[in-house]
């Protein structure tokens, strides 16, 4: 299965994010060697606007065969619209039909090759339309509030106050897989009823945007080496 790394330059919260050294190597390599390390993946294709992004993920071991245009890497872009140019990009260029893909976002560095290959062994599994990986919820979104610019609370949700213990387990999005059939990407969505998770745990499921994320990734890495000595 083909993998595509989306991996733009502009990172305003945290610059050069892709390629800040976190415990040592670049923070996209541990997605690069995860998707490589996979039995199921047969290509990684980094999706980048950045020569210097092109030239790591490339030393790392992924393909980089073609730039992504500007209009697909500012603020505004759709994840979906840079999945869509990948593809008809790489079915042109290499006269192939892609039916399926995966995507692995770079900020999830805890992600393993095993959870790429149990995620598509579900989608196989399955037949899926589309596989997404989740992490459970520690607290009821009941309790989530809007606050407004004066800090005032607005509601979400019902304003009914109850136990955790009374309210169903929630789960949300992680960021680390998606696995789709094309047919889902190109008719602009991402879920069908023929949909599943793949369920993955807090630690796995650190996702990198801020200083702070980054911050705490470093510290997990530095625990896990200190426990293999």
């Amino acid at each position: 299965m083909l993998a595509i790394i989306p991996a733009r330059g502009g990172s305003k919260g945290l610059p050069d994010k892709n390629i800040k050294m976190l415990n040592g190597k670049p923070l996209i390599a541990y997605t690069i060697e995860a998707a490589i390390s996979a039995k199921y993946v047969s290509k990684v294709i980094v999706s980048t606007d950045s020569e210097k992004i092109a030239a790591v993920a490339i030393s790392y071991g992924a393909e980089c065969p073609f730039m992504r245009p500007d209009h697909l890497a500012d603020d505004n872009s759709r994840s979906i619209d840079v999945y869509r140019y990948t593809i008809k990009e790489l079915e042109n260029k290499e006269d192939i039909l892609i039916n399926e893909f995966i995507v692995l976002q770079p900020t999830s560095p805890f992600r393993t090759g095993q959870d790429i290959d149990d995620a598509i062994k579900l989608f196989k599994d399955r037949n899926a339309d589309s596989i997404v990986s989740y992490c459970k919820e520690h607290h009821p979104i009941k309790w989530h509030k809007y606050i407004d610019e004066s800090g005032r609370f607005e509601n979400i949700f019902e304003n009914v106050a109850t136990n955790r213990q009374l309210e169903r387990t929630s789960y949300f999005p992680n960021g680390a897989i998606y696995i789709f059939k094309t047919h889902l990407i190109e008719n602009d969505n991402y879920y069908t009823e023929n949909s599943f998770a793949y369920l993955m745990d807090a630690i796995k499921s650190v996702d990198i945007d801020t200083i702070d994320d980054f911050n705490f990734a470093e510290f997990l890495m530095g625990k896990q080496t200190k426990g293999r000595k």
